[in-house]
């Protein structure tokens, strides 16, 4: 279900000045705290709310990225994530403040949702990334199948049998998912 924040991300598609100022002034202060208890500098915070924001905006201009959770939420998984990449690059300091104060309003229920909006993101990424590494005859069997379409409908624009088309969509799932259980990033995304 799209959350009302979604009119965030929609004002990073638009260059809305108004959302977008109002998106700085709720969010950018959270950011800035968190970074600041974590070994962080306000220039350090800025470049990683910039990032984060950077990275939605790429997410959302290439594959329609829609919010079903709260923004801020979301917004600080991404940012701690940043900063920890950025941290462990340093390898010198540690994070040391993982406390969510800031965002006490936020909820447990709200950083699940994030949590789980991340998760997916990944899953996707990385069943697309397979998917890519498939045949053509097989990405296309199985993208059609996955529009919404029926596998009579499937089979029709295929030109094949209605049974071929299902013992195919078969086989080809079947390789899909061994390459997607091969990768290694695959135990980390909880399947």
């Amino acid at each position: 279900m799209l959350h009302p924040d979604q009119k965030y991300i929609n004002a990073l598609i638009e260059n809305d000045p108004v959302l977008l100022e109002e998106l700085y002034q709720k969010y950018s202060g959270k950011i800035k705290w968190m970074i600041l208890q974590n070994n962080g500098t306000e220039t350090d915070a800025a470049d990683i709310f910039q990032e984060a924001l950077l990275s939605i905006y790429n997410k959302a201009q290439t594959t329609g990225f829609q919010l079903t959770c709260p923004l801020d939420a979301f917004l600080y998984l991404i940012c701690k994530n940043k900063w920890i990449n950025v941290l462990n690059k340093k390898k010198t300091q540690k994070v040391t403040n993982t406390d969510t104060e800031g965002f006490n309003h936020i909820g447990e229920d709200s950083f699940k949702l994030a949590e789980d909006c991340v998760l997916q993101q990944e899953r996707g990424n990385l069943l697309r990334e397979k998917l890519q590494e498939m045949g053509e005859s097989c990405k296309n069997l199985l993208r059609l199948s996955w529009s919404g379409l029926s596998m009579d409908e499937v089979a029709g624009k295929l030109n094949v049998s209605y049974a071929y088309a299902r013992k195919k969509k078969s086989e080809c799932m079947a390789k899909l998912i061994n390459l997607v259980k091969s990768s290694p990033n695959f135990n980390s995304l909880k399947w």
